[in-house]
């Protein structure tokens, strides 16, 4: 069974973490890898940085931006991750966009995600009726569970769609902006949350954008399965002893510390 549906068994509320690989330092990857496992984190996101990142706000496109000139390219991280699967259990799923899948092949990619031992994939700009209709058997042929994102102003119709074709858990974006930490959730958020979650699809969901802290985290799972937070670990990790102190901050996103 694929990880992620392993660890979505589990009787719990799951935290998942995204970073941008390469970031703050080009080898940097997979340090915070085992170091977001040891603290307690039930899967991990690695952003593959791209140039034109239409759907993150400004902190993860400067963390992009800040990769790609470190040097950070599909190869590079393959490579990083290539023995990964020695030190660390938990899923772990890139997320990008398709230009640069598309520009290494479709199929190469997906063979190279299961040889190093990738679960899933996140690509917001790749289109649910494409990915059916192109590449679901490719991904299936490799194991690889393909994330799809829904927004509120995604219809209940598109939602049951992506729910049929997918294996693996929904992204449920907060909000209709880009990515960025708020204080928090307000009544039309927490209707949404409530919305969705009434809707008994056969895939849990998810939640991302907005999740920065334990209130956050308490609020977007209340309804959900579980929640994603980006732009606040990514600016954590871009102060000056934030790498190392990765279990200080997951620490109070759990613990309401």
């Amino acid at each position: 069974m694929n990880r992620i549906n392993q660890k979505l068994r589990e009787d719990k509320k799951l935290l998942s973490i995204y970073f941008t690989a390469g970031y703050p330092n080009i080898d940097d990857t997979a340090k915070i890898i085992q170091d977001l496992e040891k603290s307690g984190v039930d899967m991990i996101e690695i952003g593959l940085p791209f140039s034109d990142p239409l759907a993150d706000g400004p902190t993860i496109q400067d963390s992009s931006t800040q990769a790609l000139k470190n040097g950070m390219t599909t190869n590079v991280l393959f490579d990083q991750l290539k023995a990964i699967r020695t030190s660390v259990n938990i899923p772990l799923i890139i997320m990008g966009y398709f230009n640069p899948i598309f520009q290494y092949g479709v199929e190469a990619f997906c063979k190279k995600c299961q040889e190093i031992g990738i679960d899933g994939l996140i690509i917001p700009d790749l289109p649910v009726d494409v990915y059916h209709e192109k590449y679901q058997d490719i991904f299936e042929t490799y194991g690889l569970i393909n994330v799809f994102l829904i927004t509120p102003q995604t219809s209940d119709e598109r939602i049951r769609y992506i729910d049929s074709i997918s294996n693996g858990f929904i992204y449920m974006v907060s909000s209709a902006s880009t990515t960025g930490a708020k204080s928090g959730f307000g009544e039309e958020q927490a209707s949404y949350f409530e919305r969705i979650g009434n809707m008994n699809l056969k895939n849990p969901q998810i939640v991302g954008f907005g999740i920065s802290n334990n209130q956050t985290f308490t609020q977007a799972t209340q309804y959900a399965k579980g929640a994603i937070i980006g732009s606040a670990f990514v600016k954590h990790i871009a102060t000056d002893h934030g790498v190392k102190t990765i279990d200080n901050f997951i620490s109070s996103v759990l613990n309401n510390g």
